[in-house]
């Protein structure tokens, strides 16, 4: 159950354009650049920084600073603007053509924040960039400008560039004879800036659509909930989720999931370190602004390696029409790199309610809170009863109460099979509908077969869901085709290494490979080490190798990343006391106290037999686990736990009363 290079429009070809139009040096063009301070001038200096406006090389101390082509033709307005404040307006005019960004505001906003990166600033106490509020920016430090000889001919607090000079100097005759020739300046300059703009245009349109085709890889950061309300960061989260799923159904686009992205929300990190760390090479990124009955989202495009921006667009929508963007978005993305998509499925109406009710479901569930989870899901079926996508949240929510052993299988079991068969009812286009179905006909039905449909379905639906795989391979586990279980749950694993960060090594467990699994969470451990199910693991796999001293550390660690700080001493005076015998009867002691005040699987309380050792308990309470149903005892062959009463007639006579093939 869900719960959970490059080609780029290159500075150099740019000001080789340049020349061709108007000779000289390759200069940054007026159009583009305004007039620059002088006529050689090639690099400006300010504190440690020297940018090189040929090269758009940017060096501290001579260490070269990667930056990207928005940033390099910001700072280049903001130098030539010589410490006046450049708008907003003049910056959308110069660096974002009209007919490809709609709505710069995002777009300028994270373009200024990675120069700042760049840069060492900050907004809050800028050493060289400015921000007027909601009017736009200016560069604050002390600048040079140096010739191609080394030369710093102009300060920038010098009003007059030298040919400026130059030309006051040679008097009145002079200016008479040239007189005629300046009525045509203007002309030939309109002419000229014309052509630059046309060609600059066509150029930049063509290479933005040559880097958008190496997109092959992408991670949807999490939108920015822009609202300035806290309270409405399930809608921003509900439509980044939307998204990442829409886009996923792009065969030849890989697509990092949410859990991996999820990292990444409110990090102020470069976008190249980013997708270094995910894998990727383009990213998507935007905000969100909920206004009443209206929703405005603005996203854009960036690849990665030379933090290019490829393509970016806005989407003002009326409230009703929020859960058609992320498919409309998905469809564009999908054509700018030429993705293969699934085809269009069709439309269905959702209410704006039950929508909203849905996102804050989904929410909930991503937070781990099952109650609030079902709430909701509950409220979106209530507003829109055919809403498929809400009954399949419901159906999880029902049936994870089982599963997680926080309510015995009677008591929802019968709602969760209604709500998972009304989500395929009402949809049997939806992988999450059929997942659920097959959840239930595992866990609850302990028919594998009917659950390996589903599954198969599910992911043939949407085969990049590592939650789809890792069910599948508990179903291939309990069938006994264990190469293919591993195999499932090592795609699990690579479409989703944060979700479950500790699946590959629990397989490996269940495989009796203890060696590979110790290797495999250990790596991960390292990774992660605050999850606690990754420590867990690794004591049990400590433990089947009967490597006590290390079992207890990590089992202590395990229950202190769970907060459970008193078991953890506990555990740690009982192996004090009695080595690992001593922690397994003081778990036995522990199980049986809570049961006395609480709901408690009878499945649980075997397995802290078995650990024991104790044969006629450890049947007993298996037993009493098949009555009342108990999920996880569809998994009993594959718990090496229980290896040792294998060989008993009553544990036999349960696997084929379970339905089991015996191993």
């Amino acid at each position: 159950m869900p719960r959970r290079r490059p080609l780029t429009t290159d500075v150099n070809c740019r000001h080789n354009l340049v020349i061709r139009i108007f000779g000289g040096q390759g200069h940054c063009p007026p159009g583009l650049l305004g007039t620059m301070r002088t006529s050689t001038a090639r690099s400006a200096l300010f504190g440690p920084y020297s940018l090189d406006l040929r090269s758009g090389e940017l060096r501290k101390f001579g260490t070269k600073i990667k930056m990207g082509e928005q940033s390099f033709n910001i700072i280049c307005l903001l130098l030539d603007a010589q410490g006046k404040m450049v708008t907003r307006e003049e910056l959308r005019s110069k660096l974002w053509a009209s007919d490809t960004f709609v709505d710069f505001e995002h777009g300028l906003n994270s373009a200024v924040q990675r120069l700042r990166d760049c840069l060492s600033d900050s907004a809050e106490k800028p050493s060289w960039i400015e921000t007027v509020p909601r009017r736009g920016y200016r560069f604050v430090g002390q600048v040079e400008w140096q010739d191609g000889n080394g030369a710093a001919p102009v300060r920038a607090n010098e009003t007059e560039s030298p040919q400026t000079l130059e030309a006051s100097s040679h008097g009145p005759q002079a200016a008479g004879r040239t007189k005629h020739r300046w009525v045509l300046v203007p002309v030939i300059l309109i002419l000229a800036v014309f052509c630059l703009a046309v060609g600059y245009r066509v150029r930049t349109q063509s290479a933005n659509r040559q880097t958008a085709v190496m997109i092959r890889s992408l991670a949807v950061l999490p939108l920015e909930n822009l609202s300035g309300d806290p309270s409405q960061d399930y809608f921003a989260d509900g439509l980044t989720d939307e998204m990442i799923t829409m886009l996923a159904k792009n065969h030849s686009l890989r697509v990092v999931s949410r859990t991996s992205s999820m990292q990444y929300k409110g990090a102020k990190r470069p976008l190249p370190e980013i997708a270094r760390q995910l894998g990727v090479d383009g990213i998507l990124e935007g905000s969100v602004e909920r206004m009443g009955n209206r929703v405005h989202m603005t996203v854009q495009l960036i690849f990665a390696p030379t933090d290019a921006h490829v393509w970016a667009e806005t989407y003002d929508r009326e409230l009703k029409e929020a859960f058609l963007i992320p498919e409309e978005l998905s469809e564009t993305v999908a054509k700018e790199v030429k993705a293969a998509t699934s085809g269009t499925a069709k439309k269905r109406y959702v209410s704006p309610d039950a929508h909203d009710a849905y996102l804050r479901g989904r929410y909930f569930w991503f937070e781990g809170n099952d109650t609030r989870s079902q709430e909701y899901f509950e409220k979106a079926i209530q507003v829109q009863p055919d809403y498929a996508a809400a009954w399949a949240g419901l159906a999880d929510s029902y049936g994870l109460r089982g599963v997680d052993d926080e309510a015995p299988a009677k008591d929802v079991t019968s709602q969760g099979e209604a709500a998972a068969r009304k989500a395929v009812t009402f949809d049997d286009s939806l992988p999450a509908a059929h997942h659920s179905l097959a959840a239930w006909y595992f866990f609850y039905a302990w028919d594998p077969a009917r659950a390996e449909a589903e599954s198969r379905r599910a992911i043939e639906l949407d085969p990049n869901i590592a939650e789809q795989h890792h069910l599948y391979s508990y179903i291939l586990l309990a069938m006994n085709r264990k190469d293919e279980a591993l195999q499932e749950q090592k795609r699990a694993t690579d479409l989703d290494p944060f979700v479950r960060s500790w699946g590959l090594g629990h397989a490996y467990l269940q495989l009796r490979q203890f060696d590979a699994a110790i290797s495999e969470l250990r790596m991960r451990a390292d990774a992660m080490p605050t999850e606690p199910t990754i420590r867990l693991s690794l004591s049990a796999a400590y433990w089947y190798k009967g490597m006590w001293n290390d079992s207890e550390r990590e089992l202590e660690k395990a229950l202190q990343l769970f907060g459970h700080s008193e078991d953890a001493t506990a555990a740690r005076r009982a192996f004090e006391r009695g080595g690992e015998k001593g922690v397994e009867e003081w778990g036995v002691e522990d199980a049986l106290a809570r049961a006395r005040k609480c709901y408690v699987s009878p499945f649980e309380i075997a397995h802290r037999y078995a650990f024991l050792g104790d044969r006629a308990n450890t049947l007993k309470f298996l037993e009493q686990s098949y009555r009342e149903r108990c999920p996880w005892l569809i998994l009993l062959q594959t718990e090496p736990v229980f290896d040792f009463v294998h060989s008993d007639p009553r544990y036999q006579a349960l696997i084929r009363k379970i339905g089991l093939p015996l191993d």
